[in-house]
């Protein structure tokens, strides 16, 4: 008989925290979840008073079972899942399960696993905090009520299989409203004036940049008016009027939220929010590293937090000195945003002194590479500003001024160890030269180019600035935004091409639907509004049941008004320049579980069916041939020319561009590309 019991989500986690209790302790793992809503209704008894109607998960009797049997043995049951809204309400769950009365100290988080953590854990338990619980409660109730009352209008007035979410359906309209303003954008025209100039006194050269008439700015927007100026500065000496010298200091990123950590895995490892998450989660669950056993090597990874503990500091601080040297080090305090719940530490490694590149062998792949960006962003957080040595000078030509501005860094201080990668194109790593200019000096012309330039739509989203959008308008939480984007991914709403993240003509119709009738619902500032309530309700501010009832009674007019008002939407279906060679009708693309395909549009009189061989308006660089897109197993698109293998061994990873060769680095990961055996890999 075990002393005591606990229990954890996972068997990883149950592992590692089996080794840091002793023999008395026994370590069981609910495999996340055993109860929850009914999946064949919407499990809400609205007649009365929204009472959430629970039920074991199917599949999980013989668990159930096993934890009952396990809890009577044991003279104290712990309930040790995860410390957030959603594992306090697991441990509810299992409380009511195991008939543990709802007082008892039962209930133990930790936000490391660490020996030192998880024994001081133990030495003080707390009873489930029902706030938390409800919390959850509400956001899955709502977000319940929101689905099963909005899909079926849709599938009624659209077509069946269809979905609609308090979140999801707003973050599709997000991608649509993108979409729509790329579409209606209209480039315009603008130029820019350079002069490369000579120091006499150094014998270098350097750049300056239009930038006025008469000390006042000036935008250039045709070619005519590129040439007056040309014309007018022809001949004129360029002449310094003023110089400007200085200091600028760079600050390092703080540590990781989810967000942040979800952002930068897409932009610098290519991870999707999903496997950032999956791989976070084993990474804080415990890994075997040799020689150490299993161990967690992350703090909790769902945080919107940037706070972190004094030991950490400590820690981090001795692992800079040692690396790098006392002038690389500053002790750092972040600011957590005002709408941060900061139940959590940023994410930071447990152990400082477990640099990843000692423990890579006991690593995988995927975590070795998320492990390392954590440590190393962890670290560099508590470091020293870097340091630039900045100058600008104003350049008069006659009445037009230039401006010549250029940095060189003194002092990496933090940018030795790791630098934050951005969304949108900078220059700010760069160094740009300027000489050691003196005002009233004279600088002779070299050469004058004028470049032609014009405005750009605004980027498509992708996961990474997707997850930032959303965090910024404060819709869902760090554990919402991969499961969102995962579900409006399959419900093929947005289709993901090189990262970016576009409507399909599914996506826009739904979208359409549901913001032209369900406008104070399908609301951004009304789905943030619904977040800050669930937020109340954790901190104990707001009746869980409250929330949902001033929700239901408008949502429940508009639904039933929608319902009787709204005709039925006419889809149209992508027609292919492919016969039915049954009967003739030309080919519509549909969509199956795995993909697109090509079927008659004559069902039912006609049931036939191919595979859809997409193609790209590229002819093959080698043969003339046209280019097929396929996937790989790993889903990864690559590029074949339609005569591969019998006419022609064109393959490659990257969209062939027209009269353009790929580089020396692309032909060695193509050529292994064309070793792998098409039956084997290959779809």
């Amino acid at each position: 008989m075990a002393d005591k019991l606990i229990i954890v989500e996972s068997p990883a986690k149950a592992n590692t925290i089996k080794k840091f209790l002793g023999g008395s302790t026994k370590v069981v793992a609910s495999m996340g979840h055993i109860r929850d809503l009914p999946k064949s209704k919407m499990g809400i008894d609205i007649e009365h008073d929204f009472e959430p109607e629970y039920i074991n998960i199917r599949g999980k009797g013989d668990l159930i079972k096993s934890l009952k049997a396990d809890a009577k043995k044991a003279k104290k049951v712990y309930l040790a899942t995860d410390p957030d809204r959603e594992g306090e309400a697991i441990a509810w769950h299992l409380a009511h399960i195991l008939e543990i009365p709802e007082d008892s100290t039962c209930r133990v988080t930790f936000n490391e696993i660490t020996k030192e953590t998880v024994q001081n854990s133990m030495k003080n338990p707390r009873k489930i905090d029902m706030n938390l619980t409800n919390a959850q409660q509400a956001r899955r109730v709502l977000d319940r009520i929101v689905g099963y009352k909005m899909s079926p209008v849709l599938w009624k007035k659209v077509r069946r299989g269809l979905s609609a979410g308090r979140v999801q359906s707003v973050a599709v309209k997000l991608i649509v409203d993108r979409e729509e303003e790329i579409e209606k954008f209209i480039p315009e025209e603008y130029w820019n004036i350079l002069v490369t100039l000579l120091d006499e006194n150094s014998g270098k050269t350097f750049i300056a940049k239009l930038y006025g008439k008469n000390k006042k700015k000036i935008e250039i927007h045709t070619k005519e008016e590129v040439e007056e100026i040309l014309q007018a500065i022809q001949n004129e000496k360029y002449i310094v009027t003023e110089v400007k010298k200085g200091e600028r200091k760079r600050t390092p990123a703080p540590p990781f939220t989810t967000s942040t950590m979800q952002q930068e895995a897409s932009r610098k490892l290519g991870f999707t929010l999903k496997k950032t998450m999956s791989v976070a989660q084993g990474l804080y669950e415990g890994v075997n590293v040799e020689g150490k056993g299993s161990i967690g090597l992350i703090t909790y990874m769902r945080t919107d937090s940037t706070r972190i503990s004094e030991e950490a500091r400590a820690a981090a601080k001795k692992e800079i000195v040692k690396q790098y040297g006392e002038k690389y080090y500053e002790n750092r305090y972040y600011k957590t945003k005002q709408t941060s719940q900061d139940a959590h530490e940023g994410i930071r490694p447990t152990y400082i002194d477990l640099n990843p590149e000692e423990i890579k062998d006991s690593l995988t792949k995927d975590q070795y590479k998320l492990y390392k960006l954590i440590y190393n962003r962890f670290l560099a957080s508590q470091m020293s500003a870097a340091v630039y040595d900045t100058i600008s000078a104003n350049i008069d030509a006659n009445e037009y001024n230039f401006r010549a501005s250029g940095q060189s860094l003194k002092f990496k201080g933090f940018m030795a160890l790791y630098v934050e990668t951005l969304d949108t194109k900078t220059d700010e790593n760069e160094e740009a030269f300027v000489p050691d200019l003196k005002e009233n000096q004279e600088v002779i012309k070299q050469k004058i180019d004028s470049k032609q330039s014009f405005t750009e739509p605004p980027p498509r989203y992708t996961e990474a600035s997707l997850v930032k959008a959303l965090e910024e308008k404060g819709i869902g939480r760090p554990s919402t935004y991969s499961p969102t984007i995962t579900t409006i991914l399959e419900r093929r709403y947005i289709e993901k091409e090189q990262k970016q993240l576009i409507p399909t003509e599914l996506g826009k119709v739904v979208n359409k639907l549901l913001t032209e009738n369900f406008s104070d619902i399908i609301n951004v500032e009304f789905t943030a509004k619904i977040e800050e309530e669930f937020d109340e309700v954790a901190e104990g501010k707001e009746e869980w049941k409250q929330v949902i009832r001033e929700f239901y009674g408008p949502f429940e007019k508009e639904v039933e008004r929608v319902d009787k008002e709204l005709e039925h939407v006419e889809l149209k279906e992508e027609v292919s320049d492919v016969p039915c060679d049954k009967c003739s009708r030309m080919m519509v693309i549909k969509y199956g579980r795995f993909g697109k395909f090509l079927a008659c549009p004559g069902y039912p009189e006609c049931k036939n069916t191919k595979p859809l061989v997409e193609t790209i308006d590229v002819p093959c660089p080698k043969c003339g041939g046209k280019i097929q897109v396929r996937k790989s197993k790993k889903k990864r698109k690559f590029y074949i020319c339609e005569n591969n293998p019998d006419k022609c061994d064109y393959i490659s990873w990257n969209k062939p561009k027209k009269e353009k060769k790929t580089d020396k680095k692309q032909d060695a990961e193509d050529s292994k590309l064309k070793n792998i055996k098409t039956t084997q890999n290959l779809k």
